[in-house]
């Protein structure tokens, strides 16, 4: 009897261009569990700026798939593997090491609940289907990314670093933070998915622009502009909230007034 087994490749004979998105992604996962070692040896500075760019990686592999038209199954499930390491795992050991250890067995039992949460923020994307008629909702997520959740866990450490304000009682502020993002992750809240935006032509000169600013108040002001960009964030989530009801309830109007229309033919 011969049993038919399904080989794992991770680069497709028919599909060799998933080689470089796929490489991205491998990329981000050291990158993850290389910040676990930084926060070990207490550079939390280089443990977050690895996290940091971890989720630039997370970005442009999918973007960089679609673009080359190196999309595969391996890589979708390489991703998901990627994102609960560098945004579940390991945010929530660099906040371990920082302070949560501080208040002994319940800060472990935060660390646990932040992960769970991530693995179940992304099982719940992965089998997420959006209808044809809501095509609409692509440019939102369900619940906060884990990778946005990850730069909320890591907020009390950036500001830390930045200077500005001399934070007391860390592990009891860094738990509440873990715990309302782990409960941001696995909610319904719909947020903004910056992943599918779109930039006409001719505003291209404004973003390359916007992109070199930023990058240059990264460059000399780090830990300043990271905590502005979680701020600016947690400011998008009510705004996306808004946004998506009110798209919803136009669209449901419209769905309806095509119905009765139908009814009336």
């Amino acid at each position: 009897m011969i049993e038919n087994k399904k080989e794992f490749k991770l680069i497709s004979k028919k599909n060799p261009r998933s080689l470089l998105p796929n490489a991205l992604t491998i990329f981000g996962v050291c990158l993850g569990l290389s910040s676990i070692k930084f926060a070990i040896d207490l550079n939390y500075q280089i443990a977050v700026i690895a996290i940091g760019f971890a989720a630039i990686l997370d970005t442009l592999d999918g973007r960089v798939a679609r673009l080359i038209k190196g999309a595969s199954k391996v890589g979708k499930e390489l991703d998901s593997l990627t994102d609960v390491i560098s945004f579940g795992v390991a945010p929530s050991f660099i906040m371990y090491f920082w302070a949560i250890n501080e208040i002994g067995k319940f800060g472990w039992m935060f660390v646990l609940i932040y992960t769970v949460c991530c693995a179940l923020r992304l099982a719940r994307f992965n089998l997420t289907t959006i209808e044809e008629n809501e095509s609409w909702k692509i440019n939102f997520f369900e619940g906060v990314p884990s990778p946005a959740a990850a730069g909320l866990v890591l907020l009390p450490l950036i500001l830390s670093l930045s200077g500005l304000v001399q934070l007391e009682n860390t592990a009891i502020i860094s738990s509440a933070v873990i715990l309302v993002t782990s409960i941001l992750m696995v909610s319904k809240i719909p947020t903004y998915s910056l992943k599918r935006i779109i930039i006409p032509r001719h505003s291209t000169i404004f973003l390359l622009l916007g992109i070199g600013v930023y990058l240059s108040l990264l460059i000399f002001y780090t830990f300043q502009t990271l905590l502005f960009t979680g701020l600016i964030y947690i400011a998008l989530i009510p705004i996306s909230f808004f946004h998506y009801k009110s798209k919803n309830k136009r669209v449901s109007v419209i769905n309806n007034s095509e119905q009765e229309d139908e009814d009336v033919l």
